[in-house]
């Protein structure tokens, strides 16, 4: 048995201990008796050779050998006999300091005093030697006389800190019992395990240092903890955020209301017979952005009365070795805080190269978890796959309207004198949680704070933040489009215009007819709307997109085709699933154009790349149909299409090239109000001498403008003639100089492209 384990004298009735401090003064005076119970040892080992001690560190000499020699494991030479008077009132001297605390641990825990030192032992299921090796550690890090103590006890002003071999004489009488504790300093062994305790070199020593001889350091988190500090590890400084369970009575509603019932009961049912070493309980929670699964992590852990600690792994760059420490530092914090564990951005794992990493993460899981939630934007129903564990998958999808609108109602009481029209708006457009609701509010009310203009709260400013808030990860598959096209500049057949409109009104009324009609129980997917435009270069359709974007107040996203598509087989399905995604968190319409490129006419399979065209296709469509959003496509060649795409496409348009009267307007339209023009400029002429379309007419009206400002003066005739020009050579058309101010076009004929 160790020296703390002899069997106690009976205690006198102290006090129990008021706080961790003075629990831990009584263990370090408990340290001082071993130290000079070891003192006895190394006393009589200098009495037998005095000469040696001022030369001991640096030569060792032939008496010192035969000292050696000549005595057992335990230094004690042959035959010598110990002052044992004065050992056993040592010994005695220990007992009573055992009996002492741990008579006033008990009567602290009877009171609900938490004493740091027996909760540390708990958390991690130590035995009482390996919370007293943790003890002599501690003593240098609190009290400076531990490092002459403990250099002088190893005969060596350099060795100020504790070597195993120094924790082992300390706690062990006798040599079979040191030799039998070695394991206690593995590294599967908790100490070591567990980053309680670190291992280190004897810097001093070129040839490297035996296992006894290694140095024993304390966790500098551990230390903090025992001296009784709440503050997360310092790897963890703005890495994580802890919060805790809400105290009002508000907050207790809001954390009711976000809890899920499944994953709460399986949690309360899993705690309530937890014990050290029963496998940890981790939840994949999984769905698009914004859906609420940090919400629903949180409200479990608080409904438990659990505080959740929160870690983006995507924030921890690229160094995979750096990674693992901050994770099991995350995790281990999770046991010192009795915190549940959010682990967000998982989808990085289900790459094949983070293998590694999911083994790291399952083992951290395995030694320090209890409850843990990985949350990720991944449809893989089958959840995340970490070696070990059993993993729960969870899906989060957006809230329905009724809930949203709910929520917005909830917020806006108070701020608004029209909380209902308004929730109704924003919940069936932005399917927030009351978090991100009260947060785009005060985003909306601190903007109009800056800006100059006087006026109450509209609900344009709210739904601009909201957008803000909202926007996503897209910046490199697609390209946000500020729209400033309205109704007034799209220049179109009246046909096409009404047919605009109307899918116009559709999206506007998506709610009430899907939602409060009941039409959307109806529908298992393709509830959105689908739209394709289609027509040469330069008819319109982009500005059309712009036109029903600026109108429906929501954002409009141009995907970039060259950049989802993957010649890696199944990464333009990732690509595509992320765009759908978070499109569909910021309450966003996205314009594929030049879409031919996806959803073309699928292909005869003769190899495995083709069969997985055709499968991005199938996906694509899938996507589309399941997105209650507006998607829009543009393609310049329409008979290039898939038939089965085309038939479920909601809306098709025809963007025909425009005829005179049409092109006549657009170039109308096309110069400022403030711009100078030269009287000899006729825009009837230009419409049916240049035979272009709108998109072209554009960049001829650029490029005399930039002409007419290099010569100084008005923009002329002879300056858009000469824009013409270039734009001609541009595009690969003819060019016939027009022989008068007004004439033929300049093919004699109005030709099309």
């Amino acid at each position: 048995m160790t020296l703390q384990q002899e069997p106690p004298e009976a205690a006198p009735m102290a006090p129990p201990y008021r706080n961790s401090h003075e629990h831990l003064a009584d263990e370090l005076r408990r340290l001082d008796l071993l130290i000079r119970l070891r003192l006895a040892t190394t006393r009589l080992r200098n009495a037998v050779v005095p000469e040696e001690q001022a030369a001991r560190t640096v030569c060792i000499s032939d008496a010192e050998v035969c000292w050696l020699l000549d005595s057992d494991g335990d230094g004690r030479p042959d035959g010598a006999e110990a002052d044992e008077a004065a050992l056993e009132e040592l010994r005695k001297a220990l007992r009573r300091a055992n009996a002492e605390i741990k008579a006033r641990s008990e009567r602290s825990g009877a009171l609900g005093v938490t004493l740091r030192l027996p909760m540390l032992g708990r958390l991690f299921s130590l035995t009482p030697t390996e919370v007293d090796a943790v003890v002599v550690a501690l003593a240098p890090e609190v009290r400076r006389k531990y490092d002459r103590l403990y250099a002088y006890l190893q005969d060596d002003i350099t060795r100020q800190r504790p070597s195993v071999d120094l924790v082992l004489e300390l706690l062990y009488p006798t040599e079979p019992e040191r030799w039998a504790a070695r394991h206690l300093f593995t590294d599967a062994a908790p100490l070591l395990r567990y980053d309680i305790l670190r291992l280190i070199d004897d810097p001093q020593s070129p040839s490297g240092s035996t296992g006894l001889a290694r140095f024993l350091a304390l966790d500098p988190r551990i230390c903090q903890f025992l001296l009784g500090s709440d503050a997360c590890d310092a790897r963890l400084a703005g890495l994580a955020r802890l919060e805790h369970p809400a105290k009002s009575r508000s907050g207790q509603q809001e954390t009711e209301a976000l809890s899920d019932g499944g994953p709460l009961r399986l949690a309360q049912r899993h705690l309530s017979q937890e014990k050290r070493g029963q496998r940890p309980l981790v939840f994949h929670l999984f769905g698009p952005a914004g859906a609420g699964k940090r919400d629903l992590a949180r409200g479990t852990s608080h409904r438990l009365g659990m505080p959740l600690l929160d870690l983006d792994l995507r924030t921890l760059g690229g160094r995979e070795q750096e990674a693992a420490l901050v994770v099991r530092a995350a995790l281990r914090e999770g046991v010192l805080q009795s915190a549940a564990v959010l682990l967000a951005g998982t989808d990085m794992l289900q790459q094949g190269e983070a293998v590694s990493m999911r083994y790291v993460l399952s083992g951290a899981i395995a030694d320090f978890g209890s409850l843990v939630f990985l949350t990720g934007e991944s449809d893989d129903a089958v959840g995340l796959d970490l070696p070990g564990q059993a993993v729960h998958p969870v899906v989060v999808p957006l809230p329905d309207v009724s809930t949203s609108a709910a929520r917005w109602r909830q917020a806006l009481q108070g701020r608004v004198t029209d909380p209902e029209g308004w929730a109704t708006e924003l919940g069936s457009r932005f399917r927030f949680t009351p978090t991100r609701a009260r947060a785009a509010l005060e985003r909306a009310e601190n903007q109009l704070m800056m800006d100059p203009r006087s006026g109450p709260l509209t609900l344009s400013d709210v739904s601009a933040a909201c957008r803000e808030q909202s926007r996503q990860r897209l910046g490199n598959l697609a390209v946000k489009v500020s729209p400033r096209s309205h109704w007034k500049d799209l220049i179109l057949p009246e046909d096409r215009m009404a047919h605009l409109r109307e899918i116009c009104s559709q999206a506007r009324h998506q709610h009430r007819v899907h939602d409060v009609w009941g039409f959307g129980a109806r529908l298992s997917r393709g509830k959105g709307l689908t739209v394709l435009f289609s027509g040469p270069p330069g008819t319109g359709k982009t500005m059309a997109a712009e036109v029903l974007a600026h109108d429906l107040d929501v954002d409009l996203y141009t995907v970039d085709l060259s950049r989802v598509v993957s010649k890696y087989i199944g990464e333009t399905e990732k690509n595509l699933g992320r765009i759908f995604s978070e499109a569909r968190a910021a309450d966003a319409i996205l314009f594929f154009d030049e879409a031919d490129a996806l959803y073309g006419k699928r292909t005869e399979v003769s190899d495995a790349h083709d069969r997985y065209a055709n499968i991005e296709t199938s996906y694509l469509l899938q996507r589309m149909e399941e997105y209650d959003g507006m998607v829009i496509l543009a393609s310049n060649l329409r008979q290039n299409m898939d038939d089965a795409f085309t038939r479920r496409i909601r809306f098709i348009v025809e963007f025909p090239f425009p005829e005179v009267e049409s092109r006549l307007r657009i170039w109308q339209a096309l110069f400022p109000p403030q711009a100078p023009v030269s009287p000899d400029v006729d825009f009837a002429a230009l419409a049916r001498e240049l035979v272009v379309t709108g998109g072209n007419i554009k960049n001829i009206v650029l490029n005399a403008a930039f002409l007419a400002a290099a010569d100084g003066g008005a923009i002329g005739r002879q300056h858009i003639l000469r824009g013409a020009r270039r734009e001609f050579e541009k595009i690969g058309k003819l060019w016939a100089e027009p022989a008068a101010p007004a004439g033929h076009p300049v093919h004699g004929r109005e030709d099309r492209p």
